[in-house]
């Protein structure tokens, strides 16, 4: 009689054997519980994605305006150091303006659109001969946030 109060004892206080006095004839979840628990994990997983596609965008045009803000000093340098603006992105990698021509973060190559319409502006007082003064991303997207084209960057 003692070992029959005390294995009851036992059980209620273990969380199997308290689930067991409590609920004798279900031993798991019904159907709805967990549909219930997996609309709740697609509807914070669809959140989450959305999110990080727009943080992806926003890094991509973070780095496209650092990328920009590098090349345009460097061909500033160089045109200041050689009295000439460089005919080609090569010309900066080759006198070490910069270590490599970076990939545009919107196309993901090296293709950027080289402007040389404004040059009439000169960079430097003994500047002697053309080349390009600027350059912009070759890409024809639009940006979502500025609204604005990249390669008017």
């Amino acid at each position: 009689m003692k070992s029959a109060k005390l294995e009851k004892a036992v059980r209620r206080q273990t969380a199997w054997g308290a689930l067991r006095e409590g609920r004798r004839a279900s031993r798991g979840f019904t159907l709805i519980e967990l549909m219930i628990v997996i609309a709740i994990i697609l509807i914070l997983a669809t959140i989450a994605v959305g999110r990080y596609q727009v943080s992806y965008e926003k890094a991509k045009e973070a780095t496209l305006k650092q990328d920009l803000f590098v090349l345009r000093k460097a061909i500033q340098d160089y045109t200041g150091d050689k009295e000439a603006a460089p005919n080609s992105l090569d010309d900066l990698v080759t006198e070490h303006y910069i270590g490599k021509i970076p990939n545009d973060p919107i196309t993901g190559k090296p293709d950027w659109s080289i402007d040389s319409s404004n040059c009439d502006a000169v960079l430097s007082p003994d500047q002697s001969s053309g080349g390009f003064c600027d350059v912009h991303s070759a890409s024809d997207a639009v940006s979502p946030f500025e609204k604005t084209p990249y390669s008017s960057w």
